[in-house]
Order: structure tokens, then C-alpha cells, then sequence
């Protein structure tokens, strides 16, 4: 600086580089603070309310959900995340194991493959809701006196595709069943166990014969 405009170059710098970092620190901030005032209290029903959400009414096990979601949101985590039915499993998140099979209307569904918002008005159901009661489903009391699963990570959409596949075209043979069955994956190769088990809600068909 000259010697005629009152600065140093010391003083100078130290301002420049003082002001720089309090930019610094205060501009995040101030941009966190305008964020959180644009997140609004969450409405009467408790769940949050985030930027761009929609309302979404999910009719899940017989009940019926008043909810605002990300238009992003799976039905997969809708279910686990919002509704905290939990027993839908998160496996691949590509579609490609079916933990995560759901009924959607009657039909299996991989949840993770399908927007939450797809669904307004239709009937969902999950692992949870195919018991009666306090009485196990056929399929839920056939994977237990068979031994279907090991870890049981598979388990929920392994039954979930069973419990659909006896409303499907489907011939008697076991092979068949495992056709019908190719899109759940256990890790733990549970496979014939878990054959055994559909056949057996089936009406124990005889393995690779008619019934």
C-alpha cells in the first residue's frame, strides 16, 4: 500500500484475510439457517415435513395412512421408514433378491422398485398383515415345520411370493414351484426347505408329479 493512504500492507492483509474467513463461516450458516426455516412444522399426524413432499394415503394391512413423502420415496422405504413395518427387508435395493416383496392389490410386488405414490388407493399388504390374528398364516406355519430359512433375512418376501404364487398358474411339479419362485434369492441355499414348505400348503403335491 502507498504511504499516503494511512494502511499498512500488514493491516491490510490481516483485514482481508480476518474478513475471508468470517465469510466463510458465517455463509454456511446463514444457508443452513434459511433451510431450516424453509422446513415447516410437521403437520398433525407427526411426520415430518420436508421440501417438495406431496400427501400420499397408503391403505396398508387394512389400515389406512395419511402421509406426505418425498415424491422419490420407494414403497419399500415408505413402509420401513415412515409406517415402521419393518419385517419388508432392504436386500439389493435393485430388484433382484425380492426381500422386499410386497402384495400390491393381490400381486407381488418388489417394493424397492415402486414409488410410494404410485399406490394412493391401493390395498398393500406386508409380512405383517397375513397372519390372522394371533394365528400364523398356512404358508408362515409351513416354513417353520420345514425349516424354510436359515438367517431369515429372505424369509418375509420368501413367503410373501409363496403366499402369492397359490393364487397363480402354477403346475405341480416342484420345479415349477422353483420357477415361479426364481425371483427370491436365499443366500443361505434354503432352496429345498422352502419347497418343500409351499408344496406342502399346496396339498402335497407329489415332488416332480401331479396332484
Amino acid at each position: 500500500m502507498s504511504e499516503g493512504s494511512g494502511v499498512s500492507r500488514r493491516v491490510f492483509l490481516s483485514t482481508a484475510v480476518t474478513g475471508s474467513v468470517a465469510a466463510a463461516i458465517v455463509g454456511p450458516l446463514a444457508a443452513t439457517g434459511r433451510a431450516a426455516e424453509a422446513v415447516a412444522p410437521p403437520p398433525a399426524g407427526g411426520t415430518p415435513r420436508v421440501p417438495g413432499a406431496v400427501p400420499l394415503t397408503l391403505k396398508v394391512n387394512g389400515e389406512e395412512h395419511r402421509l406426505e413423502v418425498d415424491p422419490r420415496t420407494t414403497l419399500l422405504d415408505c413402509l420401513r421408514e415412515e409406517l415402521h413395518l419393518t419385517g419388508t427387508k432392504k436386500g439389493c435395493d435393485h430388484g433382484q433378491c425380492g426381500a422386499c416383496t410386497v402384495h400390491v392389490d393381490g400381486r407381488r410386488v418388489n417394493a424397492c422398485l415402486s414409488f410410494a405414490i404410485l399406490h394412493e388407493g391401493s390395498e398393500v399388504t406386508t409380512i405383517e398383515g397375513i397372519a390372522t390374528g394371533d394365528a400364523l398364516h398356512p404358508m408362515q406355519e409351513a416354513f417353520v415345520a420345514c425349516d424354510g430359512y436359515q438367517c431369515g433375512y429372505c424369509t418375509s418376501g420368501q413367503i410373501m411370493s409363496a403366499v402369492a404364487l397359490l393364487k397363480e398358474p402354477c403346475g405341480p411339479a416342484d420345479a415349477d414351484v422353483k420357477e415361479l419362485m426364481s425371483g427370491n434369492i436365499c443366500r443361505c441355499g434354503a432352496y429345498p426347505n422352502i419347497v418343500t414348505a409351499i408344496q406342502r400348503v399346496r396339498g402335497g403335491r407329489a415332488k416332480g408329479g401331479a396332484a
